[in-house]
């Protein structure tokens, strides 16, 4: 295996983390919404990650991408808000199932796995220079 498949390694968890990042960021704006565009409350999103080969000549090299961003089916988190408009007959309102607390620990936990690709790119970049520094007086 090439020593550059680390890039393509690195970038591909990178890719697959961003929207990991975008489905939090959306599910956190989201969370206080009583409807989404549908008219429904909102459901929250979760981002569902494949192993996947980069090529078929080396299967040893695999990568991350996203398998597929699914709605959340847990129910509607029910609020009772007799004054609001979009109450029922027994004052309670359907509110998203987005779990802030678990959304932070989603943001952080992929914010950091994004930053360690980085951060291994970047060692990957300085080995190479090394290298070809070897035998340079």
């Amino acid at each position: 295996m090439s020593l550059f498949r680390v890039f393509d390694i690195a970038g591909s968890a990178m890719t697959a983390q961003s929207v990991r990042l975008n489905a939090t960021a959306s599910n956190l704006a989201n969370a206080e919404s009583a409807t989404s565009s549908s008219g429904q409350p909102y459901r929250a999103k979760q981002v569902v990650f494949a192993a996947t080969p980069l090529t078929a000549s080396q299967p040893q090299a695999v990568g991350v991408q996203v398998a597929t961003v699914s709605e959340d089916p847990s129910p509607a988190r029910m609020v009772y808000d007799p004054k609001n408009p979009l109450a029922d007959g027994n004052g309670y309102i359907a509110m998203p199932n987005v779990n802030v607390v678990e959304e932070m620990t989603n943001m952080i936990s992929a914010s950091r796995s994004y930053q360690t690709n980085a951060d291994m790119m970047n060692t990957a970049k300085v080995l190479l220079q090394r290298t070809l520094q070897l035998g340079q007086a």
